[in-house]
């Protein structure tokens, strides 16, 4: 028992920089709390002291803000940052070296007994906010980004994000990222400024746009070039796009008033 505590005490520091000593990590941590109370539980749960083990297991929902079923089956070196309303059900199972932060959910999506809950692989990190939901399974090294909804397997290694969540690896290829950099450039914007593991939605939106626009200015050089030989007459380049800026749109309203200039003076009604 004491060695598991040390571990748990040591990961501690190793993912949290903000933890200073052993008697702070002891005192003031939810996250090793619950889990000494979980062991408990777990072991009662084991025994068929089940009653006992849900009310250990709701004693230390209340102290913590953190409730795990005394049924889970949990790894060595797991640890839970900061940890207010981290639920984790009663057929998960987590592997070792696991990190979880605030507000994750490892749910059911069935009424049915038996494996309802998900299962996670060794070095899992699951963001805050996230929800991994059903018996699925997540891969041996694998991230979950924060606020995600996880409804399907990851395979190790793999970061996820978004709602329902998919892989955050991008699969462009040389080819199609130099003619979406020939019409970004064209239209005098850049849709670059993002991680690669990481895709921003927008851009990933207008990027689909540069892709529609390359393939409307491929046609429509086609096209010119057709009816350049039809009329005996050669095809001319499409003109470049000027720069352009959007316009406010007139509501009505006259603005505020301001300081008088030297030019100009205000005349009251």
């Amino acid at each position: 028992m004491f060695k598991r505590l040390r571990e748990d005490i040591n990961c501690v520091f190793e993912r949290d920089p903000a933890a200073r000593s052993t008697l702070e990590v002891l005192t003031t941590y939810p996250g090793v709390h619950a889990m000494l109370m979980h062991r408990l539980a777990h072991r009662l749960w084991r025994h068929k002291w089940v009653l006992l083990a849900r009310l250990v297991s709701n004693l230390s929902r209340w102290l913590t803000g953190i409730e795990i079923h005394p049924g889970a089956t949990i790894g060595r070196r797991f640890f839970i940052d900061h940890g207010m309303g981290v639920v984790i059900g009663e057929t998960a199972e987590v592997g070792d070296d696991c990190t979880l932060y605030h507000g994750v959910t490892l749910g059911g999506t069935s009424w049915v007994k038996g494996k309802r809950h998900p299962t996670l692989g060794n070095n899992v990190v699951v963001g805050a906010g996230a929800k991994i939901l059903g018996p699925l399974r997540v891969g041996n090294g694998a991230r979950v980004g924060s606020n995600s909804v996880v409804v399907k397997d990851v395979p190790p290694d793999t970061t996820v994000v978004g709602i329902p969540a998919h892989s955050a690896q991008r699969h462009d290829g040389i080819e199609l990222k130099e003619h979406r950099q020939a019409i970004a450039a064209k239209m005098g914007f850049d849709a670059y400024g993002l991680v690669k593991e990481m895709p921003d939605p927008v851009a990933e939106a207008i990027n689909g746009m540069l892709d529609h626009i390359h393939h409307m200015d491929q046609r429509l050089q086609e096209l010119t070039a057709v009816m350049g030989k039809l009329v005996g007459q050669s095809g001319q380049a499409l003109p470049p796009i000027d720069d352009c800026s959007v316009e406010p749109i007139e509501t009505g309203v006259a603005p505020l008033a301001s300081e008088p200039s030297g030019d100009h003076q205000s005349t009251l009604p």
